[in-house]
């Protein structure tokens, strides 16, 4: 079982060290055009094997190409009209909407949340400081360990989600560090119906979307309601419904939209046509403000530079069956948005983004690496080898306690560890994960999503790891309370008869 636990060492190894997102096969570069934007597109597609992909590229306040690739679960061809999950793109749409009523004079950036909004309480008496800026701008100090994240993911409404904080607690003081959380938004949406007075989905549809001429952009699935998404599974694409959490008038990760809407919100982020905001107002929505532990996060958008000094505003949005990504990038004037209806180990969204930048700029997207086209079939052959050495370990378990049941416990028990290990790998794993995404909170749900075949191949290493350890234990106790045969050591000595 050494073996096993050599195999399990390196898989992590390999699921760590392997790239987050699967650059395209390189392309030529020139400038974006609607013809070169569609061949790396399909590139990107043939490269990954993603369902469907939908792209968007602006420039100058003007759409360049809106388009959609692929199918969706119901078969459909995908396009430019096809509505997706963009999950965390909604923080900047929630954002939007606050600046509205800011600009109105119905919320203050600056006074406390609770001065604003009564309902909202802690227990934790730092809470009453937090404002409404920190909120837009991760520093609120709320973070997931603090939070009882199961019960906001159960609450049917957003006037509910706020009264199952009432146990929460903050990590810091409000406005010293950035933390990224979920709740910061979801507070903000609800922020937007007790000022406005109108649902938060009624609000974003006529003041934010309605304004822009996103007529296929909805908060809620009983307005769009998407195909189901897929999770790739040792590299088939399973098709599966997505999570609840994000499932009705989130400002955290509830947005639907197509490619052609998210053309439109990129030229008013950009500051171009009509805008439901101030420019005043859309300047602080793209200003980081500055904390013990960041400095690019500004309301729904994170400020970035590349290799050469190009600045960029981006924000990523990762459901468990969609992905998605926007970009700006004010030197030049572009904008970039791309959403995939499939969420695995790799996101094909940021790389398709940064390829489409750089390709924008006179440059080829990066080739993509060869460790991540392997992860996958590495992970099944993982998953074999973990059943084929449990399969082993349990035949050869009798034999193993025989030639131990004499020996010291102390080194019987050494040599039960490296089975039991990818035991206590797996018990720890969702917590190692969370440990790895910096403080957020990953549940064993969410890891039957878009890491299936880690959690599989981990599982299968621990049910093969559990059956040997039980099944030598347990032939190890037989063989050590069995009574001694004739002959053992310390039995009487027997005459032996002779025929002579």
């Amino acid at each position: 079982m050494k073996r096993m636990f050599a195999v399990l060492a390196a898989l992590v190894v390999l699921a760590v060290a392997a790239p987050l997102g699967p650059p395209a096969r390189a392309a030529s570069a020139g400038p974006l055009t609607p013809a070169s934007i569609d061949a790396y597109a399909r590139s990107v597609r043939a490269q990954t094997g993603v369902p469907g992909l939908s792209v968007v590229v602006t420039h100058n306040g003007r759409i360049i190409r809106a388009a959609g690739y692929g199918h969706t679960s119901t078969g459909a061809a995908v396009t430019a009209r096809t509505p997706m999950r963009v999950a965390s793109l909604s923080k900047s749409f929630t954002a939007m909407a606050v600046m509205r009523l800011v600009d109105q004079g119905k919320i203050a950036l600056d006074r406390p949340v609770a001065a604003q909004m009564p309902e909202f309480r802690t227990a934790d008496p730092r809470s009453s400081r937090i404002t409404v800026r920190q909120l837009l701008n991760q520093t609120s100090s709320l973070a997931d360990p603090g939070i009882d994240l199961a019960a906001t993911d159960r609450a049917p409404s957003l006037k509910a989600y706020v009264a199952t904080l009432r146990t929460a607690r903050l990590a810091t003081a409000p406005g010293t560090h950035y933390s990224y959380c979920n709740v910061n938004f979801d507070l903000a949406a609800r922020l937007v119906e007790v000022a406005s007075g109108r649902p938060f989905g009624a609000y974003m549809r006529s003041e934010v979307f309605g304004p822009l001429g996103m007529t296929g952009s909805a908060l809620s699935d009983r307005d769009i309601r998407p195909a189901n998404g897929y999770n790739s599974v040792f590299g088939a694409w399973v098709s599966r419904p997505e999570m609840p959490a994000f499932l009705a008038d989130s400002g955290a990760g509830g947005v639907i939209t197509d490619a052609h809407d998210m053309g439109r919100w990129l030229i008013a982020q950009g500051g171009y046509g009509k805008r439901p905001v101030s420019a005043k107002s859309l300047a602080t929505m793209h200003t980081p403000v500055t904390v013990a532990n960041n400095s690019d996060y500004a309301m729904g958008w994170s400020r970035s530079r590349d290799a050469t000094g190009t600045e960029r505003l981006e924000h990523s949005g990762n459901l468990f069956t969609y992905n998605a990504v926007e970009m700006l990038v004010p030197r030049t004037g572009y904008g970039f948005a791309v959403i995939t209806n499939g969420a695995g180990l790799t996101d094909a969204t940021y790389q398709t983004a940064t390829g489409l930048l750089a390709m924008s700029e006179g440059h080829s997207p990066e080739p993509e690496g060869a460790l991540t086209t392997f992860t996958q079939p590495l992970l099944a052959l993982a998953t074999a080898v973990f059943l084929a050495l449990g399969v082993l370990g349990a035949v050869r378990a009798r034999r193993w306690a025989r030639r131990r049941a004499g020996r010291p416990a102390w080194r019987t028990v050494l040599r039960l560890i490296p089975a039991a290990l990818p035991v206590a790998v797996f018990a720890f794993y969702p917590s190692a994960i969370s440990f790895l995404s910096s403080g957020r909170t990953v549940t064993w749900s969410q890891l039957t999503y878009f890491a299936a075949p880690v959690t599989i191949a981990l599982g299968t290493a621990a049910l093969a790891g559990l059956a040997a350890t039980a099944l030598r234990v347990t032939h190890l106790f037989r063989a050590r309370t069995r009574p001694a045969p004739p002959h053992a050591a310390g039995a009487p000595d027997v005459p032996v008869l002779s025929n002579r």
